[in-house]
C-alpha cells in the first residue's frame, strides 16, 4: 500500500489530530449517506433497533472504498463484534497497518463537577489521616511517658515438709484439684456470676453457699465473715472448691460458653500424713490467709499468702514458706490482669526435722483418749487432757499430745465456718488449744517435791519426822488431807510418797511466820515462791512454739496488784452475793470469799501459804513446766529450755542446719535435796499413791513420779501424773494431766504408765 493521503484542507495546513475535530467544525454525513438508509457497509444491532455502539473510530485517511460511512457516535467497532475488531488489529499489525485509533471523549460539565467532589473528598480524607496519626503519636509518647498500672502478685514458694526425727513426714504438699473463677466475672455481672457458681456447684456436688461466699473479698459491703469470703488477692482467680472430684471439674472446662471464666487447675496444698496413726494438730498447727497485720509487719508477704497460724508452721513460717516468687501484671481500670510484664521464680522452703517421735506422738494420744473415756465410764466428765514427753538430757519434745483433738486436714483448702465453729467452740473443748502448753491448771501434789526443797531451805531438816494428822487447824480453818486420814508421824520422804497435805500446811505456816505472816512487806523474800520460779514456774519455758502460756506464782507482788484491780467487783459481791448461782453451797462459799477480800484480799495470810505448798490457790502451771521442773530434778539440777524443732534442710542440697538448744540454768536446790527427792519420787510408784498403777511395769524400767489430784471450784478434780524413767539414768520426762479426771492415780497414772511402756520399746 503506498502512503496515506493527505486530509483535505489545503497543502499548508496543519494535519488534524486522529479522532478530533476541529473545534467548531460542523459534522457532515459521510457520502451517500441517505435519511432513513442503512449505508452501505454498516451493520445494525443483531437485536435491530439502531446501530450497535463502540469505539468511535479516530478521523484520518479511510480505505479506499465507494461510499464507506463515517463512523458516528455510538457506531460498532469496524468490524462489528469485538472479536473480529481483535482479529482486525491483528491483520493490521501484520499488514504493517496501524491499529483503528480509539475514541477519546470530550470532557463534560458533569464530569467537572464529579473531579471536584473527589478532590474535596481526597483533601477531606487525607486531613482526617493526618489527624489521626498525630493522635496516635501523641497518644504513644504519652503513654511512653507515664507508668503501666500494674499490680505485683506474690508467687508462693513450695512450702518446705515437717518431719518427726526418724523422717516421718508429719506435714507435707500434695497436688489439689482446684475450681477458679477470674474476678472479672463477678466485677461485670454479679447475679450472673452468681448463676454461674451455683451451676458450678450442682455439677461438683456441693453446696452452693459454700462457693457464693468466696466470690465476695472480705471487707466488702455484703460479705459474709471469714473464712467465708474470699481474702486474697483480687488480681488472682478465686479459688471456689478444692480437692474436687478431677472427672467432675474437666466436665466444666469442656463447657466454656457455659461456665465463662472457669478454670480448672492443679495446686499444691498442705497435707498431714498422720504416720503412725500420729495427729499432733496443736504442735504441727495450720496456715490461714494474711491479714491487714501480718502484711505491715512483714512487706514480703501478699494478700494472698498463706502463713502458719499456730504451732511449728508459725513458729517457722519463714523458713518453711521459702522466698516467695514476683509477677508483675498489667491491669485495666477495673483492676483486671491484661498482661504479665515480668517474673521472678520462687524458691522452695526448707524442710523441718523434729525430735517428735510419731511412736511416741500416737501412743500418747491414743492413751489419752483411752484413759479419758475409761473416766467418764467411773461418771468423771473427763473433758480435756495433755501429755508432755521430753528427753532431760537435751530438752528435746518426743510428743506433746492434747484432747480434745481434730484433725489438722479440715484446713486444706480453707476451712468451713461450720469446721471452724466447731474448733474454737468452748462447749466442744476448744479443740485448737494445746492443753500441753497453753493451758495451765492447779499443779495439785506434783508441787510437793518442790515445797520439800522450799521447806530445807527455810530451815526444815531432812532427816526429821512430821505430823501427818487427818485435819490441820490455820486461824478459824480447818485444813483436811485430801483423803482425811492421819499418818501420825513421817519424814518428808514418805510425805511426798502417800501425798500428806497436812504436812506441808504446817511447813509452809512456819515459814509464812518467819517471813512476817500478813505484816511483810511485798518485797519480802518467799522460799516456796522462789523455788518454783528457780524450777520454771511462772514464766515461759522457752518452748519454739507460740502461745505457751507462762502460768502464775501467786507472790505477795501479784497479790497486791489484783486486789487493787478487782476491789470494785469484790465489794460489791460481797453486799449482793451471787444469786445467779444456782448451787447453794457454791454461792455461799463465793460471797465468804468476797467479803474476806474486800478489804483485806491484798494480804498474803496463812491460808494462801498453805495452799500453795500444795499445788492448790492461784497457782497455776502448765503440763510442759512440769516436766521441765522434773527433768531438773532428774538430771541433776539443770533445768533445759525444751526444744520441738532439730534441724532445718534444703530440698535441692541437701544441705543441713542444726536448730540451736535454748539456754539452761541451774535450779535452786541443794543436791542433797535433789538425791532426797530422786528417792521420794521412786518411792510414789512402788510404795505410795501410785504404786497400784505400775506394779506391771517390768523391773528393768524404773519409773519416779508424783499423783496430784487438783480442786477447783465449781469443777470436777484435776488428774495429773508427773514422771520419769529409768529412775537411775532418766532418758525421758512423761507429764499427764486430765481436767476433770478424778484423782492422779487413776486417770492420769495410767496414761504416763501407756507412755512409758512405749518409751521402753524403743530400746
Amino acid at each position: 500500500m503506498g502512503p496515506r493521503p493527505r486530509p483535505a484542507g489545503g497543502g499548508g495546513a496543519r494535519p488534524a489530530r486522529p479522532g478530533l475535530r476541529r473545534r467548531g467544525a460542523a459534522r457532515r454525513p459521510p457520502a451517500g449517506h441517505r435519511s432513513g438508509r442503512r449505508a452501505p457497509g454498516r451493520r445494525c444491532h443483531p437485536r435491530g433497533g439502531g446501530p450497535r455502539r463502540g469505539p468511535r473510530r479516530a478521523a484520518g485517511p479511510r480505505r479506499p472504498g465507494p461510499g464507506r460511512p463515517a463512523r458516528g457516535r455510538g457506531a460498532l467497532p469496524p468490524h462489528g463484534h469485538p472479536r473480529r475488531a481483535r482479529r482486525a488489529a491483528r491483520r493490521r499489525r501484520r499488514a504493517g497497518r496501524p491499529p483503528a485509533a480509539v475514541r477519546v471523549r470530550r470532557p463534560t460539565a458533569h464530569h467537572g463537577r464529579l473531579v471536584a467532589l473527589v478532590a474535596v473528598v481526597v483533601l477531606v480524607f487525607t486531613g482526617l489521616v493526618g489527624r489521626l496519626g498525630q493522635v496516635q503519636l501523641a497518644g504513644a509518647a504519652a503513654a511512653g511517658a507515664s507508668p503501666l498500672d500494674t499490680r505485683t502478685l506474690v508467687v508462693p514458694a513450695l512450702r518446705g515438709r515437717i518431719l518427726d526425727r526418724a523422717g516421718r513426714v508429719l506435714a507435707e504438699n500434695r497436688v489439689s484439684t482446684v475450681v477458679t473463677l477470674e474476678r472479672r466475672v463477678v466485677a461485670d455481672d454479679r447475679p450472673a456470676a452468681e448463676a454461674e457458681v451455683r451451676a458450678v456447684a450442682d455439677v461438683l456436688g456441693l453446696e452452693a453457699d459454700d462457693l457464693l461466699g468466696r466470690t465476695w473479698l472480705c471487707g466488702e459491703d455484703g460479705a459474709p465473715a471469714a473464712p467465708s469470703c474470699w481474702a486474697g488477692s483480687p488480681q488472682v482467680p478465686v479459688p471456689l472448691a478444692t480437692d474436687v472430684d478431677p472427672a467432675r471439674a474437666l466436665t466444666l472446662v469442656e463447657r466454656p460458653e457455659r461456665f465463662p471464666g472457669v478454670a480448672v487447675t492443679s495446686e499444691p496444698v498442705r497435707s498431714y500424713p498422720r504416720p503412725e496413726g500420729a495427729s499432733a494438730a496443736q504442735v504441727l498447727g495450720y496456715l490461714g490467709r494474711v491479714g491487714p497485720q501480718d502484711l505491715s509487719a512483714d512487706p514480703t508477704l501478699a494478700a494472698d499468702d498463706l502463713v502458719g497460724r499456730a504451732g511449728l508452721e508459725q513458729q517457722y513460717d519463714r523458713e518453711l514458706r521459702g522466698t516467695p516468687g514476683r509477677t508483675v501484671v498489667a491491669v485495666d481500670a477495673r483492676g483486671l490482669v491484661t498482661r504479665v510484664v515480668s517474673r521472678t521464680e520462687p524458691v522452695p522452703g526448707r524442710d523441718l526435722v523434729t525430735s517428735l517421735d510419731a511412736v511416741v506422738q500416737a501412743s500418747a494420744e491414743a492413751a489419752l483418749a483411752h484413759e479419758m473415756a475409761r473416766a467418764r465410764t467411773r461418771g468423771w466428765p473427763a473433758d480435756s487432757g495433755g501429755v508432755v514427753v521430753l528427753d532431760p538430757r537435751d530438752g528435746a519434745v518426743a510428743a506433746l499430745a492434747s484432747a480434745p483433738t481434730y484433725d489438722p486436714n479440715v484446713w486444706t483448702g480453707g476451712i468451713s465456718a461450720d469446721d471452724y465453729r466447731a474448733l474454737t467452740d468452748p462447749a466442744s473443748g476448744t479443740p485448737l488449744l494445746s492443753r500441753a502448753t497453753d493451758v495451765a491448771l492447779a499443779p495439785a501434789s506434783t508441787m510437793k517435791p518442790a515445797s520439800v526443797a522450799a521447806a530445807v531451805s527455810a530451815g526444815a531438816s531432812l532427816s526429821g519426822t512430821y505430823d501427818c494428822p487427818a485435819v490441820y487447824r490455820i486461824g478459824d480453818r480447818d485444813f483436811r488431807n485430801h483423803e482425811t486420814t492421819a499418818h501420825g508421824l513421817i519424814t518428808l520422804r514418805r510425805a511426798v510418797e502417800i501425798s500428806c497435805d497436812t504436812v506441808f500446811y504446817a511447813l509452809a505456816e512456819r515459814a509464812w511466820q518467819q517471813e512476817g505472816g500478813v505484816s511483810a512487806a511485798a518485797s519480802t523474800p518467799d522460799p516456796f515462791v522462789d523455788t518454783a520460779r528457780g524450777l520454771g514456774l511462772g514464766a515461759r519455758t522457752g518452748i519454739d512454739l507460740p502461745h505457751e502460756s507462762a502460768g502464775r506464782v501467786p507472790d505477795r507482788a501479784w497479790r497486791k496488784a489484783t486486789w487493787e484491780e478487782q476491789r470494785g467487783e469484790l465489794c460489791r459481791r460481797a453486799r449482793t452475793g451471787y444469786p445467779e448461782v444456782t448451787d447453794r453451797e457454791r454461792r455461799t462459799f463465793l460471797t465468804e470469799v468476797a467479803r474476806e477480800n474486800c478489804e483485806h484480799g491484798w494480804q498474803l495470810r496463812a491460808g494462801d501459804a498453805a495452799n500453795f505448798a500444795i499445788g492448790q490457790g492461784d497457782l497455776l502451771a502448765t503440763p510442759l513446766q512440769m516436766a521441765v521442773a522434773y527433768g531438773a530434778i532428774a538430771d541433776g539440777g539443770t533445768a533445759r529450755t525444751p526444744r520441738v524443732a532439730a534441724a532445718l534442710v534444703d530440698p535441692a542440697s541437701g544441705a543441713r542446719s542444726v536448730v540451736a538448744p535454748g539456754p539452761t540454768r541451774a535450779v535452786p536446790i541443794a543436791a542433797p535435796t535433789l538425791r532426797y527427792l530422786r528417792g521420794a519420787l521412786v518411792g510414789v510408784t512402788t510404795t505410795g499413791t501410785a504404786a497400784g498403777v505400775f506394779r506391771s511395769v517390768p523391773d528393768d524400767w524404773t519409773i519416779a513420779g508424783k499423783t496430784g489430784t487438783g480442786e477447783v471450784v465449781g469443777r470436777r478434780d484435776t488428774s495429773w501424773f508427773v514422771s520419769y524413767a529409768p529412775a537411775e539414768r532418766p532418758r525421758w520426762v512423761v507429764a499427764a494431766v486430765v481436767a476433770q479426771g478424778g484423782n492422779g492415780g487413776s486417770t492420769a497414772g495410767p496414761v504416763a504408765r501407756a507412755v512409758h511402756l512405749t518409751l521402753r520399746g524403743l530400746g
